[in-house]
C-alpha cells in the first residue's frame, strides 16, 4: 500500500480512537480479545504509518471503534 495512504488511514484511526476517549492499550486489548495479536506498540506504528494494516485488523478496528470505512479512509470530517 502507498505510504501516504497508510499514514492517512493511521491518523484517521487515531483521531477516531481519541474522539471516543480510547487509549492504544485498550484498543489493542480489545483486538487481542477478538483473536488479533496486536500490541500497543504495533497499534502506535499503525497510527503513524510505520506498520501495514491487514484487512482482518481493519475490520476489527472498525467494529471496536464503532465507525464506518469512510471515517477510517477519509477522516471523521469528510464532507459530502
Amino acid at each position: 500500500m502507498n505510504k501516504i495512504i497508510e499514514t492517512q488511514i493511521g491518523h484517521n484511526i487515531r483521531a477516531i480512537r481519541e474522539s471516543i476517549g480510547m487509549t492504544q492499550d485498550i484498543l489493542s486489548a480489545k483486538l487481542q480479545l477478538r483473536g488479533c495479536d496486536i500490541t500497543r506498540s504495533a497499534m502506535a506504528k499503525i497510527e503513524v504509518g510505520q506498520r501495514h494494516l491487514y484487512a482482518d485488523e481493519l475490520l476489527l478496528i472498525k467494529e471496536i471503534l464503532n465507525t464506518d470505512f469512510d471515517a477510517i479512509f477519509y477522516g471523521v470530517n469528510k464532507e459530502g
